[in-house]
């Protein structure tokens, strides 16, 4: 399908999208939470430059993300990214078809900082503006260096989302199962603290893991209708776990690799079961968790069984802008009003 859009004065059409006659060059801003980027990408899948100005060793000694502080770092950090990554491509904004920029979801302070760049570029030089959901951006980071095209079923892991979408077309993306209570990235977080275990907790756990025994403690699953998740019992189990020792020496490593087993498990069984029943051949994961090295194992068995498994670079899973630009290059599900404002929740 193609996506046509029209710059705000000259009114000109631009033709977006897999069926445009001329390369697309899309430069877009991602600032959702505690990253700041900027990336431009050729029509979806190449990456020509990619910035991201991370702030995790600002937040650290908070034990997470502390929005107001994020939003001013996002400030301080949104022009150097901007310049770099048009000197990263050696090109110039005469040459971008398009500026795109995070709407949402995400920290309300930390978005407007990145959609306003997005939209003022695209207003100062006369260029269609594209405002792209946060959560189909993960899913277009496995767009990028591959040639991997819908149907398809994707699991979305992340600190705030975990989600199985049936990926009909670019444009056609149904939810057909999500966590009910806590996402896995919020219930890796809630584990790690419960254990002492340092900010960002999440990567932390997974390495720890890979050195403990998985069968060291039966925690539970939780049994949900459908392809939904539950998270929140698994979380007070470890609690429970955590103090029935009283105060001896917690064997850490073997908690880690019992409650990464548990997770890897529950995602692996439903995403099976969703295969199964669609019939695709194809799946695919995103957004943050998917850098957990259990759930990538896992998922990547299927290859076993004839499917194909695609997951983003390392790189491309947390948070960045490149994700972004191909979203806004493919998916049809966008903004195009330069008066989109932003919003938390998706």
């Amino acid at each position: 399908m193609k996506m046509i859009k029209k710059t705000l004065f000259t009114k000109t059409p631009v033709i977006i999208g897999p069926e445009s006659d001329y390369d697309n060059y899309i430069m877009a801003i991602e600032s959702s939470c505690d990253e700041t980027a900027c990336a431009i990408v050729k029509n979806g899948r190449e990456v020509i430059s990619n910035v991201v100005a991370s702030q995790i060793k600002t937040h650290e000694k908070y034990g997470g993300v502390i929005p107001e502080i994020a939003a001013r770092e996002h400030l301080e950090s949104i022009n150097v990214v901007i310049e770099e990554a048009f000197k990263q491509a050696n090109m110039n904004a005469t040459q971008i078809t398009a500026f795109a920029g995070t709407v949402g979801p995400g920290l309300v302070g930390c978005l407007l900082v990145g959609l306003n760049a997005a939209k003022t570029l695209a207003l100062v030089h006369d260029k269609p503006f594209i405002g792209v959901n946060h959560l189909n951006a993960h899913l277009c980071a496995n767009y990028i260096d591959t040639d991997i095209k819908p149907p398809f079923i994707a699991l979305l892991v992340s600190g705030g989302h975990t989600q199985i979408i049936d990926v009909k077309s670019y444009s056609e993306q149904i939810i057909i199962g999500e966590t009910i209570d806590d996402a896995v990235g919020e219930a890796y977080d809630k584990v790690a603290r419960l254990i002492g275990l340092a900010y960002p907790g999440g990567p932390i756990l997974d390495k720890l893991a890979r050195e403990g025994d998985a069968n060291a403690f039966k925690l539970p699953e939780a049994k949900v209708d459908g392809y939904n998740f539950s998270f929140s019992g698994l979380k007070t189990a470890v609690l429970r776990l955590v103090k029935s020792f009283d105060g001896k020496d917690l064997p850490v490593n073997d908690i880690c690799a019992s409650f990464q087993e548990c997770v890897s498990t529950t995602l692996f069984n439903k995403v099976k079961k969703a295969l199964s029943e669609s019939g695709y051949k194809q799946i695919v994961i995103a957004g943050g968790v998917a850098a957990n090295s259990e759930i990538r194992r896992k998922i990547f068995s299927l290859g076993n069984e004839g499917y194909r498994v695609c997951a983003p670079p390392m790189k491309y899973c947390t948070d960045n802008a490149a994700m972004v630009a191909s979203c806004a290059f493919f998916n049809t599900n966008t903004f195009d009003d330069v008066d989109v404002e932003v919003f938390s929740r998706a």
